[in-house]
């Protein structure tokens, strides 16, 4: 995280769009392969949310420095997806008593999409509407995690979709009426 805003102070490098592609594809490959060797737990997957939610935030460190007034144009949205995030975190931890980790589809998505925009503006200066759509694609799954914790009657990682949040809930509610 240091190095990557520390790199993104000099201006557009390919070295620094080398090391968020590395840092995308071993986040990627992480769960691929732990899932493959049959070690993937709960608190690797919250760990994984945790990690994402620390690089991201040296991210807009980098951005900040960097393209502040490209930043400033989009600062509601920022300021909405900031809001969301802690709400969100606040209500999973009132509710399950620890962090959330859904990994949804939408959330992968999202990980696509703060990658992109994060190498086009700090590598290449440039496609500055792809941070807009990152960040409001963000809201988008910060509100469905919202929803998922909000629907969960207790604590479960790796809720893909919605969808499945609410067949999840219709089992869960079934099993405890027996």
């Amino acid at each position: 995280m240091l190095v990557v805003t520390a790199l993104s102070i000099a201006g557009p490098q390919p070295w620094l769009g080398a090391m968020i592609a590395v840092g995308f594809l071993s986040d990627v490959y992480d769960g691929i392969l732990a899932r493959g060797w049959g070690t993937e737990t709960a608190s690797l997957r919250v760990s994984d949310s945790i990690a994402d939610t620390i690089f991201y935030l040296g991210v807009l460190v980098a951005i900040i420095l960097r393209h502040w007034l490209v930043l400033r144009e989009r600062i509601w949205l920022l300021a909405a997806l900031l809001a969301l995030e802690a709400l969100r975190m606040a209500f999973d931890w009132i509710k399950f008593k620890r962090m959330a980790s859904y990994h949804s589809y939408a959330a992968k998505l999202w990980g696509v999409l703060l990658a992109t925009a994060t190498v086009a503006l700090l590598c290449f200066d440039r496609w500055y509407w792809l941070l807009t759509v990152a960040l409001g694609w963000g809201i988008l799954c910060d509100l469905e995690g919202l929803l998922m914790s909000a629907l969960l009657p207790r604590w479960t990682h790796d809720v893909k979709t919605l969808r499945r949040a609410i067949q999840i809930r219709k089992e869960l509610l079934a099993e405890s009426s027996r």
